[in-house]
């Protein structure tokens, strides 16, 4: 009777079972579970333009920062591939409204123009800089 009785993991002495049962495996480490709130501890972007109206810049420096097309580049400035707008001279930072026609046939002529009130005008922001060194100067009007 003594041959029959097989003892199990917990230890206990259990009659006529297979040794099948000596073969389970149990976990060595305890489940850690899953995390489901691991987002939101990133700090905002802060888009936005960063020098203002006047200020003086030098080659490089970051005017604006954007998602979307907010504010356009104009003269001396330039537009990286994530829409960053920086100086490409040393000058001062301008801000100019101007009036914009989209080209015939256009995505903005076909869908926003058409929106519009009749008589409504569109402008767009540019940012310029205006260098402080002006290449090709008229001689007489540095003598007036």
């Amino acid at each position: 009777m003594a041959s029959l009785m097989f003892r199990s993991r917990a230890g206990l002495l259990v009659p006529g079972h297979s040794s099948l049962l000596d073969s389970v495996r149990f976990a060595s480490k305890k489940s850690g579970g899953t995390c489901r709130n691991t987002g939101g501890k990133r700090p905002g972007r802060r888009y936005g333009f960063k020098k203002q109206d006047g200020n003086f810049v030098h080659a490089g420096n970051i005017l604006a920062t954007q998602k979307a097309l907010r504010y356009h580049p104009g003269a001396h400035v330039g537009m990286g591939t994530n829409n960053t707008l920086f100086a490409l001279e040393d000058g001062y930072v301008r801000f100019t409204k101007e009036v914009y026609i989209p080209p015939p046939r256009s995505l903005e002529a076909t869908q926003v123009i058409t929106k519009l009130p009749k008589g409504a005008v569109l402008y767009k922001t540019f940012i310029n800089v205006l260098p402080v060194k002006q290449e090709g100067k008229f001689k007489l009007v540095d003598m007036v």
